[in-house]
């Protein structure tokens, strides 16, 4: 599987948004990433529904990449205009009853994705991996962007494509969370297929899209 890219809209400039997701659609960028958070899971609150909704209909190319950082993520599927074409990642540390979440996503036509937060160990996947069509490994503790990578992070991606591996199926490991210039050729040695790029490299200061998107999509292939 060809890496791909899924920049972080958190991570753009707020007054310019449309605009970055128009550049980014025509450099041929898979995905757009949309941190949704509910200031519980998280201390934090980054893009609401109403703007992880609105993105959908300025796309041309690229599909949504909903990563949820929430409890009771279910609550915010049709706020959000879920559907196909979408991946909806939900965090195993948040649901109550993953099962139960999973199909809920399955049922609206995404692609249902399953979070792991630092502290959580790959194992706990195991009884998700023939619901799911892909994992996002969190190499950073969720709630901020610009935070350093956790240590065990390489080792923890590589043993998260080993048990995605073991499954069977072609499934999907997302990784979030300090993908620099300096480490995503790493995390792609580990088994990363997407990768989630924000203020350690495309959106880093004093850089233009133009040329930092195609830097990163030509390292992580």
């Amino acid at each position: 599987m060809k890496g791909m890219l899924s920049p972080s809209l958190m991570c753009a400039d707020p007054l310019n948004l449309q605009a970055d997701i128009e550049t980014l659609d025509a450099l041929g960028v898979e995905y757009i990433h949309l941190d949704f958070m509910d200031n519980k899971f998280v201390p934090n609150i980054t893009l609401d529904t109403t703007l992880v909704k609105a993105v959908k209909g300025v796309l041309r190319n690229m599909k949504r990449d909903i990563h949820i950082m929430a409890y009771d993520p279910e609550q915010f599927f049709e706020r959000m205009d879920i559907g196909s074409g979408d991946i909806v990642s939900v965090h195993y540390e948040a649901c109550e009853d993953l099962h139960s979440v999973i199909s809920a996503i399955r049922q609206t036509g995404a692609s249902p994705f399953v979070a792991i937060s630092p502290d959580t160990a790959p194992e706990v996947l195991k009884d998700y991996l023939s619901e799911v069509d892909g994992v996002v490994v969190m190499t950073v503790y969720p709630g901020f962007a610009g935070r350093p990578i956790v240590e065990g992070s390489f080792e923890k991606l590589a043993a998260v494509r080993k048990l995605l591996d073991s499954s069977g199926r072609k499934l999907i490991l997302e990784v979030d969370g300090h993908v620099s210039w300096d480490l995503c050729q790493k995390m792609r040695q580990c088994g990363a297929d997407l990768f989630v790029a924000g203020s350690s490299s495309i959106y880093a200061k004093g850089l233009d899209l133009k040329d930092s998107v195609p830097k990163m999509m030509a390292l992580i292939q």
